[in-house]
């Protein structure tokens, strides 16, 4: 490459006078004297270096102007001049502003035509020559020096100088370079790549950095960047390029980088196992994991054990033992992989297969050949020869293992297209069945677990439930999701005396074992009071009083809710009180036919072992076939949402209908029923996450005369008037065969009430699945059975009825109390 040359004697001899030089740089002067030292030219450039003009200096003499004058410096370029017809040297020459200016000189000692002498020098400053030699100097530090391979190409492309280490990244000799362009150097396809670049990179002048290419001789990869060479006025000069070997870093970069990867599967196979409570689903979640991240198959295999939650077998009873295939996963789908995987299906296999030795010694197996793959588990199974079909060549088998037992197999593959397992794989996929060894064998505990807590409270929930007349109930208990533990959801019906019906329902907070125990202790206490015929708030406030009785210890207190309903069909009249459980619900008929579903607004109340908060009865009359819904929160309660918004939603769907036959049917409460919870589980994706109890009582009154009842004064003929109409009351219905028990039973309670109450008397009637007699007055006191001595007038009534009745019983009202009595019809 030849630089232009500007300005000798003021006389431009190369390109304008706009093209960049380097001479533009160094600022090369030009002086001519005679052989006395006489100025006879002084050129242009001279002046910009000294600030003399030609006019001032030509015809003085140099050594006017120089540091030493006449001195003995002077003397030894002249004596050098004389002997070798050149000098090189350094000088400081006076500035026209009076300081010294340092400059490198070329003196040559020429001859005119007549032979006289005449010197010619060039000087350049010190300080721009010293700055370029700096830089060539640099520049061949790094040609030479730089582990990066450096290259310079002219504007057509070729070759001027390459380092040795772009050398031997191209196994050619750096001379061998030199005039050829990357046609000539590299293979064609890498090469007219590296061209179109170049050519880029000379017409945009936008710089490529970093492009990274495959080495052109075999594996490896290089960083290759381009930029233009220009001078500082514009002028193209060609393309640099600086060319770097990375195979090494790529090869770490992609360790990393499998290792983040493995870290990352780690990582979510952790995350995805660790809130789930099924072994199905803890197998499906790993498999899934697996595919693609890790292989193009999996499927997760396990005894029958481990999959249906019982006692594990030793090593010995593993062999000949059929696995179930519960989780499976893969890259494509149809009938080849449907034969290989299938969910549910049993794997058999023979002791000394390639499944077999995996089970037995607990250690990964790889099956790497046709030969061994078909050796897998069986000689002619399907599924392997479906696996060659599928171009499958490296199969792992790895144990699932939990307290050094194995569990079942962790089987992957990998098909065509992907590398067979190595290390690496090993270890992962040991690391992975670890871990979901342990989640599997905790759901197998839980679900053994949770099966017998679940049979407890199955079996402390009502194992019949009675059906008075006037009443139809239908009820659902679900338990909650295998992600929960068993709860304390409970409900009961309860007949009470003169046909009258208790329903109630409750939820004991928390889960497990001891939920379910403390709502058996509960229902049994309300079963108990119930019998005593308390209305709903006082029931509620004796069962909030033994709160710390049905707890373990003082550091786990009680936190119920219950809602208590009693319903007598004769009055139609309804009675209920809740603590803190969510509001029970009413649905009637319509004018037009429907259903209308609402709420009743009972007193909050507080939930049963807070205390603090009174209990309220709620009383109201019913309209024949109305249905009154009790439930669990769990049938209503949405994660993220208000339960306000689940009881709306239970009203809206109710009053959709459900309910389409006659209301007087027990099939339709059924169906209403079966559409709550079809309802739950289509928003729950099968099964609630926390249990449902749900209670259904279509609420109609007793047949046609059925009830009777009379109020008497206290008055002596109150007796005989008693005795009479319930002797032609029992005509009438057709019992004559209990009128003399009952007619005598009667005239005890009414003569006891006479004597004692001083207030009217009422007698009620109520034939039902038995004979109801009760008697009223104003006094609150209940009459108490004490033991008559032979001369004693009276005290023997209380004890004759306790004989006599089925069995009897007093309850208080608003207004005094009601001595009932039961008798068997015949």
């Amino acid at each position: 490459m030849s630089y232009p040359i500007r300005d000798v004697g003021g006389v431009s001899t190369g390109p304008s006078e706009g093209v960049a030089s380097i001479l533009d740089t160094l600022r090369v002067g030009t002086v001519m004297l005679d052989g006395k030292g006489k100025i006879l030219l002084w050129n242009p450039m001279t002046e910009e270096i000294l600030g003399w003009r030609a006019d001032q200096v030509v015809g003085c003499l140099i050594q006017d102007f120089l540091d030493d004058g006449y001195g003995e410096g002077e003397l030894r370029r002249r004596d050098t001049l004389r002997n070798e017809g050149r000098w090189r040297g350094k000088l400081r020459i006076l500035h026209s502003a009076g300081h010294r200016v340092p400059v490198e000189g070329r003196v040559s000692l020429l001859h005119d035509r007549q032979n006289r002498p005449v010197i010619l020098a060039n000087i350049v400053e010190t300080s721009r020559i010293r700055a370029v030699e700096h830089d060539l100097a640099a520049l061949d530090a790094l040609f030479e020096s730089s582990p990066l391979g450096i290259a310079v190409f002219d504007n057509d492309k070729r070759f001027v100088r390459v380092n040795e280490a772009l050398a031997r990244l191209n196994q050619l000799g750096a001379e061998e370079h030199v005039g050829r362009s990357v046609h000539d150097v590299l293979p064609p396809w890498m090469a007219e790549e590296v061209s179109t670049v170049q050519s880029t990179v000379l017409e945009t002048g936008e710089p490529v950095v970093d492009v990274v290419m495959p080495a052109p001789d075999g594996p490896g990869s290089r960083s290759v960047s381009y930029s233009r060479l220009t001078t500082e006025k514009g002028e193209v000069l060609g393309v640099s390029t600086v060319i770097m070997d990375i195979t090494e870093r790529r090869e770490a970069l992609e360790k990393i980088e499998a290792a983040r990867e493995r870290l990352a599967l780690l990582d979510d196979v952790g995350v995805g196992l660790a809130d789930r409570f099924d072994v199905t689903a803890i197998s499906q979640a790993l498999a899934s994991a697996l595919v693609p991240r890790l292989a193009d198959y999996a499927g997760v295999m396990l005894i029958g054990a481990a999959a249906h939650g019982g006692d594990l077998p030793d090593i010995e009873m593993l062999t000949g033992t059929p696995l179930f295939q519960l989780g499976v996963a893969a890259r494509d789908e149809g009938p080849t992989v449907n034969r290989m995987l299938r969910v549910g299906q049993d794997v058999p296999f023979l002791a000394d297969s390639f499944f077999g030795r995996t089970l037995a010694s607990g250690v990964p197996h790889v099956a790497s050949s046709p030969r061994e793959l078909l050796a897998a588990t069986y000689p002619g199974d399907p599924k392997m020869q479906a696996a060659l079909d599928l171009s499958v060549h490296s199969m792992m088998a790895v144990p699932l293992r939990a307290r050094g037992v194995v569990l079942g197999l962790l089987v992957v593959s990998r098909a065509e297209g992907r590398e067979p397992f190595g290390r690496d794989d090993i270890a992962l996929a040991m690391e992975l069945a670890d871990r979901a060894g342990v989640s599997l064998d905790n759901a197998r505990l839980y679900a053994r677990e949770r099966a017998g807590a679940l049979m407890l409270q199955r079996s402390l929930l009502p194992q019949k439930v009675p059906e008075p007349p006037g009443v139809h109930v239908a009820y659902r208990y679900v338990p909650g999701s295998s992600g929960t533990e068993v709860g304390g959801d409970w409900f009961d019906v309860i007949p009470l005396a003169g046909g009258r019906v208790a329903f109630v329902v409750g939820d004991v907070m928390g889960h497990g074992l001891h939920a379910a125990v403390t709502m058996g202790r509960i229902r049994t206490a309300v079963r108990t009071l119930a019998g005593l015929d308390l209305p709903p708030d006082e029931l509620l406030r004796r069962i909030n009083d033994l709160a710390d009785d049905f707890v373990q210890s003082s550091d786990d207190p009680l936190v119920a809710t219950c809602v208590y309903a009693v319903y007598d069909p004769s009055t139609r009249r309804c009675s209920l009180a809740k603590a803190g459980h969510p509001p029970p619900l009413l649905l009637t008929e319509t004018p037009g036919g429907g259903w209308e579903a609402h709420t009743l607004e009972l007193p909050s109340g507080a939930p049963l072992g807070v205390g603090g908060v009174p209990f309220e009865s709620y009383d109201l009359e019913v309209v024949e076939g109305s249905v009154l819904i009790l439930y669990t929160d769990g049938l209503i309660e949405s994660r993220g949402e208000d339960i306000s918004i689940g009881i709306d939603r239970l009203c809206r769907m109710l009053s959709g209908g459900p309910v389409r036959r006659d209301p007087g049917t027990p099939e339709s409460i059924e169906e209403a029923c079966d559409s709550v919870i079809d309802d739950l589980e289509g928003r729950t994706a099968s099964q609630p996450d926390d249990d449902v109890a749900l209670l259904m009582a279509k609420l109609g009154g007793l047949p046609q005369g059925s009830a009777a009842s009379w109020t008497f004064p206290s008055e002596s003929y109150a007796v005989r008037r008693a005795r009479e109409v319930v002797r032609r009351t029992l005509h009438e219905w057709g019992l004559d065969a209990l009128e003399d028990t009952t007619v005598l039973l009667v005239s005890e309670l009414v003569t006891n009430s006479m004597r004692y109450a001083h207030g009217p008397i009422g007698v009620r009637m109520v034939r039902g699945s038995s004979l109801l007699l009760e008697v009223s007055d104003p006094l609150p006191d209940p009459p108490r059975e004490r033991s008559a001595m032979p001369d004693d007038e009276g005290g023997r009534g209380i004890r004759l009825v306790a004989r006599e009745a089925r069995r009897w019983g007093t309850r208080h009202g608003p207004m005094g109390k009601t001595v009932w009595f039961e008798i068997a019809l015949p």
